[in-house]
């Protein structure tokens, strides 16, 4: 397979908060790195409050390279959504702007994908010690959370480095948050829409200036933003086991009452009353589910060959 072509074919993003401490030896570094694949590159200033803006735009000018900034923060996803918005390349790839991936994994998922005819690949990194008990202890609430919910193939639910086919990502990216859930959501989106996404082995270098962004608060937002997925895409695999449960409970509880003569419970009407309430709910739900992702099943067939030269 010949990935070689007269115009690049993949777009790297970075989106940047306050790295002004590892731009300068990360950024030059990436460009010629880009720049001898002949791949493009947009970094992506989300409203740094630090030197990151003068160090962006005092990166040599470059026809593969483009600097954008957002006047104010916009989150993880804003900054990402923003960058993706600019790509004209059929492929792109994300990494964190802290520095801690390997270049040479870019070549490497980038080869795999194509291989592999992949419409995502999640860089899985190995964190074993790498992130602290806490951290991973909340990274392992937030999959089995998420597993109950929703199929789940993939161990780095939440990893910044990912590739994706533009097309598609362009498109899917308006249901996404604009938060760090960014991450997470997005991949569970690829995956309930039935796209082929994979992992392929990646390194994670030791962070060498400034501190990463995630905290608890990052944690219960992807939780939140991972129900709201669960709620667009399957609706009723969250309302039927709750309303089963009451209808249960209900019958449960007032079986007793009859049987003893005593009438029936109220209690137990209101179970199964509520049993019934959510699963009217759920079917209402699914019912907008399937309208409001119209858009996002209404896509055009994709061409796999047609950037390439196989």
């Amino acid at each position: 397979m010949n990935l070689t072509l007269g115009s690049p074919v993949l777009t790297v993003v970075i989106p940047v908060y306050n790295e002004g401490e590892i731009l300068p030896s990360f950024a030059p570094s990436l460009i010629e790195f880009c720049h001898k694949k002949d791949w493009k590159i947009i970094f992506v200033n989300d409203g740094s409050c630090d030197e990151s803006r003068q160090i962006l735009d005092g990166l040599d000018p470059s026809s593969n390279l483009r600097v954008i900034h957002h006047k104010v923060n916009r989150g993880y996803g804003g900054a990402l959504k923003t960058g993706i918005s600019h790509v004209t390349t059929p492929f792109l790839v994300t990494l964190d702007g802290d520095g801690q991936h390997c270049l040479e994994d870019v070549e490497r998922i980038f080869q795999f994908a194509i291989e592999s005819d992949a419409d995502m690949v999640v860089g899985k990194r190995d964190e074993r010690g790498a992130s602290g008990a806490y951290r991973t202890f909340g990274k392992f609430l937030i999959r089995s959370f998420t597993k109950i919910l929703m199929p789940l193939p993939i161990a780095d639910l939440n990893s910044g480095f990912k590739f994706y086919r533009t097309e598609l990502v362009k498109r899917y990216m308006t249901v996404c948050p604009d938060s760090m859930a960014f991450s997470d959501v997005i991949t569970l989106v690829f995956l309930s829409e039935r796209n082929l996404v994979l992992e392929y082995p990646i390194q994670v270098l030791p962070r060498q200036a400034g501190q990463s962004m995630i905290n608890t608060f990052t944690a219960f937002e992807t939780v939140i933003q991972v129900l709201n997925i669960a709620l667009m895409f399957n609706p009723l695999k969250l309302f039927l086991p709750i309303s089963a449960l009451c209808i249960l409970t209900g019958f449960g509880w007032g079986i007793p009452f009859v049987l003893l003569g005593r009438g029936v419970s109220v209690g137990a009407m209101l179970a199964i009353v509520s049993g019934l309430l959510f699963f009217v709910l759920g079917l209402i739900a699914s019912q907008l589910s399937a309208i409001r992702m119209e858009r996002l099943r209404d896509l055009p067939r994709i061409d796999r060959r047609r950037h390439l030269d196989i």
